[in-house]
């Protein structure tokens, strides 16, 4: 008693006495919000660091939707006493020329119409009657009053000099351009000057006809040893002729010897009342264009020089309205034709609708049709005629029109625009591929009096000369002209093709192939090579994810996960260069057995099981852990073997022994193929009806026999099912044969070596680490007494893994996978290297693709700064970021959704 009387004394006087209050560090309240403070931080740097990124992408994309601005605007008229027939300027806007009727030759400063030299080409008294120039407007031709024509060169000789190197005596005419001997001096940003010194030659005099030349044309080609000379003329009795000269020159002493074939073009019987308005020579001279004023334009083929043939004869333009100016782009296959209404239209020349019987299927071209002008009244393209070559003119675009009759179109020199007037002294600077307006001007002048108008050769500005010497120079600046929302994303009908299309191409092998900035076959390419990844990628990870998770023995998982995981390390280059050197080769060698793995491989996993299953209880027991996952591993290869082996005699007997020449459409059906297709949907849809009929009595059936005898019946149904599913395949693709479905031309197509199936092996072998690591953490975070309540409840190991553990651990399997999308989205190396940068729109497996990021890393380095290719590889960039974006934001939607589902449980 004494004791416990003594203890409960003690305890009292400890619970009356003052207790200790417990405080936590300085330290570690300093180190807790430290953390707080630089977490919190933290993500707002990475918030305010991606809305960065998307802000600086944005000021980069921003001018190629700026539009353009005019700059300068002068008038002048130059000291001329005859017409002036001619008008040139250097790229620089600084040394203008003109030319008179008479020969007589001024050259000027543009900005002040100064005039720098006079010189004259001795014409013997001949008046010119019409005159033409090769696109850089240096080679011209005249035609004269006496049926003749000359040749004869108006170029720049362009050098530099140093400041120390100036003439003393030197006058100013502007702040930046000085005069002396004939000669301008421009200075430079770099502080050198540039000169520009005009240097003129006429040549001989060539006879043509014996009337006036009322419309002339030249072209030039060959090389400098060789060079060669077409042109095409009409005379005023209604005769057209093309000439071909060729000039052979002495290297060694510059003597030139000049031989010239003439030929006179056949069937020009116009009805009387009609005129000839122009002619023009295309390609290397091979074809001749003639239009008229009842507005038809007769096209020659000349590609049999000694006997020309009048291919086709169009009508351009509505009734009663003549051809009043024509010209070809850049590039002469886009004809431009100005009409007496105002009227401006773009013909292609292309391949004819109506070709031989063997020949390509006919092309049905699309319809082009604007406010205001009524097809209907003039069939201005009628596809299915036929012509004399081939093929025939088809409007490809119908420009808006101007106020009056078309008076000179003059092309650009580099790009695809065009400097347009009409007889109302309106100019009209438009981009055609594109249809934009870029800029619309009044001419000072009187409009009555005739002018000539060009565009300056860097497309940065226009200069208009009367006949009288009435100068307007534009200065402008819209250097992205090309570039619109519908050029980036919709369908634009380039020179070349068909119909409209998306294409990528931003260069070529020639300066007169216009740059093609379609993003959607890269967006396009970007969703395919996902899409194949993931496919290969998600089923893989993700069941290999619950295997380890809910299956393996945890030895096996200890040594199985850090693997995967080191997977993730591997760098892609590396993986690009094994894609691109070895597995492509060895696909392309093999592609019948790497496609009967695909089946073969998911066979040989359930015949193993199955296998396994039909093992005695204390056998399965005590092989269970590393000899089973060993066994699996050894069911792999020797399904992978057996495909090795079988692969030719499976090519031999569905795909005639070349499954290449299969995919090419050149023998055979699509049966086989499909067969493969719809094998597993059709297994899916026995095993489905075997379940709903008589699953239940199955099941009675197997619980009845011991482990051993139930698993060999359970293989003995697979095996039933397999061959009922191959036999309903087979019959599903026979159908479809039958009423005309062929999946070549559609998923699969032509084969190509490096391809989307490659692309989709080697980014999944990226990919899966990724997802097979965030998954199986997602399922080993679901709590054990949900498996144990499962479990319990009698259902087994497969139930549990299937209707517990995936869906309560569906967010973080979701985001796994999503997280596996956003690396394959963003993928570079891969796609490089083995994808073949094939910017189509195709979902040919076997065809190859190009990529958002792919196409950035290729071109970047080579775009020039700030230049349209440069911006539009930042858009692409953008375009790739707000994609991701979307997704991110998408796949958290959805998890969110999982993720109180899951809450639910």
């Amino acid at each position: 008693m004494t004791d416990s009387s003594d203890a409960r004394d003690t305890r009292a006087a400890y619970s009356r006495g003052p207790r200790r209050r417990h405080s936590t560090p300085w330290s570690v309240r300093f180190g807790e919000r430290l953390a707080g403070g630089v977490i919190t931080v933290g993500g707002l740097l990475v918030i305010v660091a991606v809305f960065g990124i998307m802000v600086f992408l944005a000021s980069v994309v921003a001018p190629l939707m700026a539009g353009g601005s005019e700059e300068e605007h002068h008038t002048y008229n130059l000291p001329v006493e005859d017409e002036l027939v001619w008008v040139n300027a250097d790229q620089h806007r600084t040394l203008g020329l003109g030319i008179t009727r008479s020969g007589d030759i001024l050259n000027y400063h543009i900005p002040t119409g100064e005039v720098v030299s006079t010189d004259a080409f001795d014409f013997e008294g001949r008046a010119v009657t019409s005159v033409a120039g090769t696109l850089d407007r240096e080679d011209l031709i005249f035609g004269f009053d006496d049926g003749s024509v000359r040749f004869a060169t108006a170029i720049v000789e362009v050098a530099s000099v140093q400041p120390q190197d100036l003439p003393a005596e030197r006058t100013e005419l502007s702040a930046t351009d000085w005069l002396a001997d004939d000669t301008i001096y421009s200075r430079v940003g770099t502080g050198d000057y540039r000169t520009l010194k005009p240097e003129n030659a006429l040549g001989e005099i060539v006879e043509v006809a014996d009337t006036p030349i009322i419309a002339v044309d030249i072209r030039t080609g060959g090389t400098r040893e060789r060079p060669t000379i077409s042109f095409a003329t009409v005379s005023a009795d209604g005769n057209a002729r093309v000439s071909n000269s060729r000039i052979q020159r002495n290297m060694m002493t510059g003597e030139e010897t000049v031989s010239t074939d003439t030929v006179e073009l056949p069937d020009l019987d116009l009805p009387d009342g009609v005129n000839v308005t122009d002619i023009l020579l295309a390609g290397r001279g091979d074809r001749a264009i003639i239009s008229t004023d009842d507005g038809v334009v007769l096209r020659y083929d000349l590609r049999d020089f000694d006997n020309p043939v009048m291919a086709e004869r169009r009508r351009v333009a509505a009734d009663d309205v003549a051809v009043s100016a024509m010209t070809y782009l850049s590039g002469r296959s886009a004809l431009v034709v100005g009409g007496s209404d105002g009227s401006l239209g773009v013909f292609f020349r292309l391949q004819s609708a109506a070709v031989a019987e063997d020949g390509p299927p006919p092309i049905v071209y699309p319809a082009v049709t604007d406010a205001g002008f009524e097809l209907a009244a003039a069939p201005l393209q009628v596809a299915g005629q036929g012509t004399a070559d081939g093929y025939e003119l088809v409007r490809a675009r119908e420009h808006a029109p101007m106020p009056a009759a078309i008076t000179d179109i003059a092309e650009g020199q580099r790009d695809k625009s065009f400097v347009a007037t009409d007889a109302d002294g309106n100019v009209r600077v438009v981009q055609s591929t594109s249809d934009v307006e870029m800029f619309e001007f009044r001419r000072s002048g009187d409009p009555s009096i005739p002018s000539t108008a060009m565009g300056f050769a860097r497309g940065d500005g226009a200069i208009l000369v009367s006949e009288r010497g009435e100068v307007d120079v534009w200065v402008y600046d819209d250097p992205h002209a090309e570039i619109t929302l519908g050029t980036l994303f919709g369908e634009v009908w380039y020179e070349g093709y068909n119909a409209p299309g998306f294409t990528w191409q931003s260069t070529a092998g020639t300066d007169e192939a216009e740059p093609k900035y379609s993003l959607m076959p890269l967006i396009f390419g970007t969703i395919k090579a996902a899409t194949y990844a993931m496919l290969f990628a998600t089923p893989i990870a993700l069941m290999a994810a619950i295997y380890t998770s809910e299956f393996v023995h945890r030895g096996v998982r200890a040594t199985v996960k850090p693997v995967m995981e080191l997977m993730e390390s591997l760098p892609t280059v590396v993986l690009g260069f094994v894609a691109a050197l070895v597995l492509a080769p060895i696909v392309e060698e093999w592609i019948a057995a790497v496609l009967l793995g695909f089946i073969a491989l998911p066979l040989g996993l359930m015949l193993g099981a199955f296998a396994w299953q039909s093992l005695p209880p204390q056998v399965v027991l005590r092989l269970d852990g590393f000899p089973k996952f060993v066994f699996m591993i050894a069911m792999v290869l020797l399904t992978g073997w057996v495909s090795y082996g079988v692969g030719p005699i499976f090519e031999e007997v569905l795909f005639q022994g070349d499954f290449k020449a299969w995919t090419a459409g050149n023998f055979g059906t699509g049966t086989p193929f499909m067969t493969l297709i719809l094998l597993p949907l059709s297994y899916l849809a026995i095993a489905w009806t075997f379940r709903r009929l008589i699953g239940h009595r199955y099941r009675e059936l197997t619980r009845a026999r011991e482990r051993s005898a139930a698993g060999r019946l359970d293989m003995l149904r697979w095996v039933v099912f397999l061959a009922a599913a191959l036999g309903l395949a087979w019959s599903l693709a026979g159908t479809l044969t039958l009423i005309g479905y062929d999946p070549r031309g559609g998923f699969i197509d032509s084969y190509a070596q490096r391809n989307a199936l490659v692309v989709g092996f080697i980014m999944a072998f990226a990919v899966i680490p990724n997802i097979y690591t965030l998954a199986e953490d997602a399922l080993n975070s679901v709590p054990s007494h949900l498996r144990a309540g499962s479990l319990a409840a009698g259902a087994t190991p497969w139930q549990t893994a299937t209707w517990i553990v995936l869906p309560t651990a569906a967010s973080g399997v979701f985001s796994a996978v999503m997280m596996g999308m956003g690396r394959a989205v963003g993928e570079t190396m891969i796609v490089v290297m083995a994808a073949g940068n094939t910017a189509i729109m195709d979902w040919n497996i076997f065809a190859g693709l190009r990529t958002l990021s792919a196409n950035i890393a290729i071109e970047l380095p080579e775009a020039v700064r700030d230049g349209t290719n440069y911006r539009v590889l930042f858009l692409a960039a953008l375009t790739l970021f707000v994609m991701t974006f979307v997704i991110n934001t998408l796949a958290e939607l959805i998890r969110q959704r999982f993720r109180k589902r899951a809450f639910q449980l």
